[in-house]
This record gives structure tokens, C-alpha cells and sequence, in this order.
């Protein structure tokens, strides 16, 4: 099963915590073990896993990237901006897709884990690309 999860980002830069929507994806393809792949079709968003269970945990994430990848001026890029260069190392750092096992019926998750997504030149209507497959053993 394909299918597309719209994502809004209302900011410049910034995280998403988009677990509960990759949820239902997976509830409603009926598909009880396999995979779920998830890709970002864009050169300035990524997708991650991490924990949302201290909400400054998603403000460190996004300072420290901002930290190592600051938006510069003296980026080598011609077409894009520099914010638009930064974002396209920060979602390379970070990556464009995620595979997770699912099994019951649900996104095999530890504990504090969620999945995140990573807006680098927003605001923006963003989509994840959602592909959940049967197991065939």
C-alpha cells in the first residue's frame, strides 16, 4: 500500500512530530506484519527517529543542527539562497527516509521513540511518502 501524508510546517525551521499520522497509515492498510517505509520527497526536509518526551529534547535537536550548518553566506550555491543551502545540508545530515518493522498491527517503536519531521526552509506544505508492506514469510 502507497500513500502520501500531508504535512503543513507553520515555520522556518523546526520539527514536527508526525508519529500518530504514520500510525493510522499503517492501522488502515490492515497489513498486521512487514515494513513501513518512510521517504521525504524533498531537498530541505528530513525525517528521524527520536524522543518527544521532554519537549526541549526537539529544541536542542533543532539549535544544535542550526549550530553546525548556520545559515552563511559564503555557501557555494548560486540558484538557492543561503538558508536554502543550509537546509540542504542539515536534511542530508539528517536523511530522507526511515523503514520500520511493524508487527500486530502496529509501528515497532522503543519506548520514547517518534517520528520526526524536519522542516529546514518553511513555511510549506511538505508530504512524507508512506509505502507499508505485507510480511511474506
Amino acid at each position: 500500500m502507497f500513500t502520501k501524508v500531508q504535512v503543513a510546517t507553520t515555520f522556518r525551521e523546526g520539527l514536527i512530530n508526525i508519529t500518530e499520522s504514520i500510525r493510522e497509515v499503517v492501522r488502515t492498510s490492515g497489513i498486521k506484519e512487514g515494513v513501513c517505509v518512510l521517504y521525504v520527497p524533498h531537498t530541505t526536509a528530513a525525517i528521524t527517529l527520536n524522543s518527544c518526551l521532554d519537549p526541549a529534547t526537539l529544541q536542542d535537536l533543532t539549535e544544535e543542527l542550526h549550530r553546525l550548518v548556520p545559515t552563511r553566506v559564503d555557501f557555494h550555491h548560486t540558484y538557492d539562497t543561503p538558508a536554502d543551502a543550509a537546509g540542504h545540508i542539515k536534511s542530508t545530515l539528517v536523511g530522507h527516509s526511515l523503514m520500520l518493522l511493524i508487527t500486530q498491527g502496529e509501528i515497532a517503536l522503543g519506548g520514547s521513540q517518534s517520528i520526526l519531521f524536519f522542516e529546514f526552509d518553511g513555511p510549506r506544505q511538505r508530504e512524507v511518502w508512506v509505502r507499508v508492506i505485507r510480511d511474506t514469510d
